[in-house]
């Protein structure tokens, strides 16, 4: 694309609040979702138009922000804003596309958070995805939104609005299956709010001169994005949370092999044996058990070093998973194979269609892979715990919360 191109793009969006759906709340939303961040992160913000996530990720989290994009009036806009909010030190422009990140400031491991609000589109996601992990420190995580299909029926006006839009062909659980074959696990999703398209959603005629170079194609392109809001029944923006896989530790559904070396570890990681006596009492309940759902990490050596357990539960009537229990092998411990399999076990589970997981546990342990206290959603044990111990995970917040007591499978003995 020629830069006569870029500019008839650009200028339809050019004094516009934001130039994809979005609000500040869903940024703050969506950097909950990405985890705890170092006292002075390092973010990457990317394809950023007038920069509104910069200033907030600037002035809220006390971010160094690198914020790139093609169209210099955008940079301009934000570097003027961030002065005039005292965080021009915070906030550095680069103009750059999000495929020329070869500069020396852009190695690899350089950012502590990868943040992309409406720009993964021009790539595709998977490539987005695949292609940007490289750029995160150990423990770094990455926020991406994505144009998705919410229906699978589409009317005859959105399935003609699919098939000019390759993007939208895809749904949460197709891009949430991409992100994990490139190599990062999901470790939140939320679906934006209708009411984010408000600072987005002008109509682009009379802001740019239709006869300039470019300018007819843009304005075309410019319409299109407006016409999900014709189909807002049908298709959406949701945001991932998204972290890389540890590669110290393979994580993988159990076999049948593994039986043994999954109830010495369950058995090795506890007091009592009374956990390892779980596993195998669950394993014969048919209305409990779910294939697939029992996920082991393995060491270096290939033995198992860690294990995570799902298992059907109810809250009231409807369906919901029971994680637990959790075992790392006392010597692996404290090294991130616990972690690595928990966070495996709960992609396998959101690629099943899962929309709830529930756990008994720690409550500085398990926040870290986005878990709260059930009690906000109005879910109860039916016994005595500290409110902060009972804590949920929606996985799909476009299914509804359902409110009561849990029901546990028998093995559990509650």
């Amino acid at each position: 694309m020629t830069e006569h191109m870029y500019d008839a793009f650009f200028a339809p969006h050019d004094g516009l609040p934001r130039q994809s759906p979005g609000s500040d709340s869903t940024t703050r939303r969506l950097l909950s979702l990405a985890g705890p961040l170092p006292p002075r992160p390092r973010v990457l913000d990317l394809g950023r138009g007038p920069g509104r996530a910069s200033l907030l990720l600037a002035a809220e989290a006390g971010a160094e922000v690198t914020a790139v994009d093609l169209h210099q009036p955008f940079l301009d806009e934000l570097a003027k804003a961030a002065e005039a909010r005292g965080l021009g030190e915070r906030i550095r422009t680069v103009r750059a596309g999000m495929t020329d990140l070869t500069e020396p400031e852009f190695a690899d491991g350089s950012f502590d958070l990868v943040w992309a609000e409406g720009s993964a589109c021009v790539i595709g996601f998977d490539t987005a995805v695949r292609d940007w992990r490289r750029l995160l420190a150990p423990g770094g995580s990455m926020v991406v939104t994505e144009c998705v299909r919410t229906t699978d029926a589409p009317s005859a006006g959105a399935r003609a609005f699919q098939e000019r839009r390759a993007a939208l062909r895809s749904s949460v659980a197709e891009n949430t299956a991409a992100a994990v074959e490139a190599g990062c696990h999901v470790v939140g999703v939320l679906t934006r709010p209708g009411s984010d398209w408000v600072e987005c959603g002008v109509p682009p005629a009379g802001r740019a001169d239709p006869s300039a170079p470019g300018m007819p194609e843009a304005l075309s392109a410019a319409h299109e994005e407006l016409e999900v809001r014709r189909h807002g029944a049908e298709y959406g923006f949701a945001g991932y949370a998204l972290r890389p896989f540890d590669a110290r530790w393979r994580t993988r559904p159990e076999t049948a092999a593994d039986r043994e070396a999954v109830h010495d570890v369950v058995a090795a990681a506890f007091p009592t044996r009374e956990e390892a006596g779980l596993v195998e009492a669950l394993r014969t309940d048919p209305g409990a058990w779910l294939p697939g759902l029992s996920y082991v990490a393995e060491a270096p050596d290939g033995s198992v070093a860690a294990h995570a357990l799902l298992t059907r539960c109810r809250v009231g009537d409807a369906p919901a998973l029971a994680l637990a229990p959790v075992a790392t092998a006392p010597g692996h411990q404290r090294g991130g194979a616990g972690r690595a399999v928990v966070r495996a076990v709960l992609d396998s589970a959101r690629l099943r269609g899962e929309s709830l997981v529930l756990v008994l546990g720690h409550p500085e342990y398990y926040p870290v892979f986005g878990f709260v206290p059930a009690s906000r959603f109005g879910i109860r044990p039916g016994f005595e715990v500290p409110d902060e111990a009972m804590m949920a995970l929606i996985l799909d917040d476009s299914v509804p919360v359902p409110q009561g007591m849990i029901h546990y499978p028998a093995a559990f003995g509650v």
